[in-house]
């Protein structure tokens, strides 16, 4: 080399050596290897670890040994005003010459006879040689720091979310999957400390677990929730249900009367009985022994279920009353419909007419007797109106 060619690959190997040993020390202070490094590992990040530990050391080996070649060489640019046709060769020799030398002895059982352990390698073959070992190195180390940047902080709020949840329940049947959520954030944290890199699948996190966690600690978390404020509003609760089966006991009894004045007026009326409110009753009764034993998820299923029940219930009675009442309304239609054809009779100038006496009669017979025969008497008013229609020579309306 020329003095200007070894002073240029001199700054250029200097400027080199500065851009590795500043990336080598970002590696080595970086958390995941610190993670890595601090950690009791198993299972898949056991293995990689151990691989990528040993890479780490050749790699500050080389790293060393390379260095200080370049060194050497930068200290002696800086001291030479001018080098000397011998120093230029020195300084060509090291720049491009088999100049780093490395100290690599196999195991005993792998080493040959005739090997003395050493290696010597230029510096672009080592700068080469770190470069496929830093790969390996940092690939290991940022999956470990993407697997726990991406899980660690979801599972400390998980951890918060199942800690408040336990402080409302208490002794309660969420309790088991409070406890099951738990077991499994437990895992997982087991996991994510000893072999974090079994979250790390086809190049990213596998959070598969972590969201279903995530979802198994949202509900749990709700029902906490909710049976927190149910303890809280438990006697207003039951004082709810249980207006809504008063509700249905005094439909009960609307439903009733008004089925046995249809029963004592009309003949045959086929109506549906009104709902019993006897279950809901006994239902309502057991609520406070759900309250007293702290059981707060039963007692607001219990709640919930007597509340649906009651509404239907009160529902039914409302529908077989006005069934009833439709019977007897039905009745008084057909006596005023009776009533307005007499009268139209009447105008007719026919009210002494033998014939529409006779159905007026029979008509009025069916409607005041008790119990009324509904279908008869319908059938009986519909003759006597076509009868009078037919006075007036025309079909009655």
């Amino acid at each position: 080399m020329s003095r200007e060619q070894a002073a240029a690959a001199v700054a250029e190997a200097t400027a080199e050596r500065d851009s590795i040993q500043a990336n080598l020390l970002d590696l080595d202070g970086s958390f995941g290897k610190r993670m890595l490094a601090g950690a009791t590992l198993t299972g898949e990040s056991k293995l990689r670890w151990d691989a990528a530990a040993a890479g780490l050391a050749t790699l500050w080996e080389i790293f060393n040994a390379y260095a200080a070649v370049v060194d050497q060489a930068a200290e002696l640019m800086a001291g030479a005003r001018r080098p000397s046709d011998r120093e230029l060769a020195q300084l060509t020799a090291w720049l491009t010459g088999a100049s780093v030398e490395l100290n690599r002895q196999q195991p005993l059982g792998r080493r040959g006879l005739t090997e003395t352990g050493k290696s010597d390698l230029t510096l672009a073959a080592a700068v080469q040689e770190m470069k496929r070992a830093f790969a390996s190195v940092a690939d290991v180390v940022a999956a470990a720091e993407s697997v726990w940047n991406e899980t660690a902080e979801g599972l400390g709020e998980i951890g918060t979310q199942l800690a408040a949840a336990k402080e409302q329940l208490g002794d309660d049947e969420v309790t088991g999957a409070l406890a099951a959520a738990e077991a499994e954030l437990g895992q997982l944290r087991g996991l994510l400390n000893s072999d974090p890199l079994a979250l790390w699948h086809g190049g990213g996190v596998d959070t598969t677990r972590l969201e279903r966690l995530r979802k198994q600690a949202a509900a749990v978390a709700a029902r906490a929730a909710d049976i927190s404020r149910l303890r809280a509003d438990a006697q207003q609760r039951i004082a709810v249900a249980a207006a809504a089966v008063a509700a249905v006991r005094a439909a009960r009894e609307d439903a009733a009367s008004a089925r046995e004045r249809a029963e004592a007026k009309i003949a045959a009326p086929g109506l549906p009985p009104p709902a019993d409110a006897a279950v809901l009753e006994a239902r309502l009764a057991a609520l406070d022994k759900l309250r007293a034993a702290g059981r707060w998820a039963r007692l607001s299923a219990e709640l919930d279920t007597i509340e649906a029940e009651a509404a239907a219930a009160t529902q039914r009675c409302r529908e077989a009353q006005r069934a009833a009442e439709a019977l007897l309304g039905r009745r008084d239609e057909l006596r005023g419909l009776l009533g307005a054809y007499q009268a139209k009779a009447a105008r007719l100038g026919a009210a002494e007419n033998t014939e529409l006496s006779t159905l007026y009669s029979q008509a009025q017979d069916l409607l005041w007797t008790a119990p009324c025969d509904l279908d008869a008497s319908a059938a009986a008013v519909t003759r006597y109106q076509r009868a009078i229609g037919g006075l007036g020579g025309g079909q009655p309306r």
